[in-house]
C-alpha cells in the first residue's frame, strides 16, 4: 500500500493511493497515519480494503508528511561509502547517530525556508524508515518485523551550523522545514529489497545525486537493531538512513542553495518530492 496524508497543514486526513493514482480517503478506518494505525495488524486490515470502495478525493490537495505523531527523527551520518569518500571522511566503525527535530517535518512539496544567517544550506536525498511497533533490544534478524514501511526523506542541512558552530550536528539539521518526508508511506511488502533502491536528486533541473541504497554501509535491518539497543523505537519514529554522493558540500568548489532554487528528488517506488527554497524572513 501507499499511505499518505492530504489537506492543509495541521488538518491533514489519512489517505491511500490506488493503482491508478487516485487518492482515496481512509478517515472511516483510521484517524491518521500514526500510532496504532502503523501496527502490523492495522496495516493488514487496511490492505484488505477494496480501494474502489473508499471515497475518491477530488481536486489536487496538498500532500502532507506521510506519517504523523513522530516522536523521534533519527538520522545516520556518513552511511554511504561513496558519500564518505567525497567528503574526505573515514567510514565510521559504528553508525553515527544524530537527531533532527520533529518540528522540522513538512510535506514533500512544501516550501523549504533557508534560515537567517545561513550561508551553506545543502541537500541530501535519503531513504526514510518508519517504525510500526515498539522495538527494544531487537535482533538484526527480526528487525524488519518492526518496520511499517519506507518513504523519501530530504535531510536538508545547514553545513556552517552543523560543523562550524561547535557541538553536535543537530542544530544544522533541525531548522524549520528541514525535514520533508513523503509523499507516501510505502508499506514494506512493496519493497522487495531496501538495500537495492535507486535514488536521485536534482537542483534547478541538474542532477546532483544519482545513487543507490546498495552502497549503504549499515543496512536498514542493522540500523533498526542497533538503535533499539540504545533507545526504544516507537510507532511513527523515522530513521533517515544517510545519503549517496553528490551533496553540495562535496562539490569542488562547494555549491549551496539560495532563495529561488528548486530541488526535486525521488527514490524508485517511493515517490517524488519538489521544493522551492525561500528565505526565512
Amino acid at each position: 500500500m501507499k499511505l499518505l496524508r492530504y489537506g492543509e497543514a495541521g488538518s491533514e486526513r489519512p489517505g491511500l493511493l490506488d493503482a491508478i493514482g487516485t487518492i482515496r480517503d481512509l478517515s472511516a478506518h483510521v484517524t491518521d497515519i500514526a500510532g496504532e494505525a502503523l501496527d502490523p495488524a492495522s496495516l493488514e486490515k487496511l490492505s484488505k480494503l477494496d480501494p474502489q470502495s473508499l471515497p475518491a478525493v477530488s481536486g489536487n490537495p496538498r500532500i502532507g508528511a506521510c506519517v504523523a505523531g513522530t516522536g523521534k527523527f533519527i538520522c545516520i551520518g556518513l552511511n554511504y561509502s561513496d558519500h564518505a569518500a567525497e567528503t574526505g571522511a573515514t567510514v565510521p566503525p559504528e553508525p553515527i547517530i544524530f537527531m533532527k527535530a520533529s518540528s522540522a517535518i513538512v510535506g514533500p512539496n512544501d516550501d523549504v525556508l533557508i534560515p537567517r544567517g545561513s550561508v551553506k544550506t545543502d541537500w541530501e536525498v535519503e531513504l526514510g524508515v518508519v517504525i510500526g511497533r515498539k522495538a527494544k533490544y531487537v535482533t538484526e534478524a527480526e528487525a524488519l518485523d518492526y518496520v511499517a514501511g519506507y518513504c523519501v526523506a530530504h535531510d536538508v542541512s545547514e553545513r556552517a551550523f552543523q560543523a562550524e558552530r561547535q557541538g553536535q550536528w543537530t542544530k544544522g539539521k533541525s531548522c524549520d522545514t528541514f525535514g520533508p518526508i513523503g509523499p507516501w508511506l510505502v508499506t514494506k511488502d512493496e519493497v522487495q529489497d531496501p538495500q537495492n533502491i535507486p535514488m536521485w536528486l536534482k537542483v534547478n533541473g541538474k542532477t546532483m545525486q544519482n545513487g543507490s541504497t546498495k552502497t549503504m554501509v549499515y543496512g536498514v535491518a542493522y540500523l533498526v537493531s542497533y538503535l533499539s539497543q540504545f533507545m526504544s523505537l516507537h510507532p511513527g519514529d523515522i530513521i533517515s538512513t544517510g545519503t549517496p554522493p553528490g551533496v553540495g558540500l562535496g562539490m569542488k568548489p562547494p555549491v549551496f542553495l539560495k532563495p529561488g532554487d528548486v530541488v526535486e528528488l525521488g527514490i524508485e517506488g517511493l515517490g517524488l518530492q519538489k521544493q522551492t527554497f525561500k528565505a526565512d524572513v
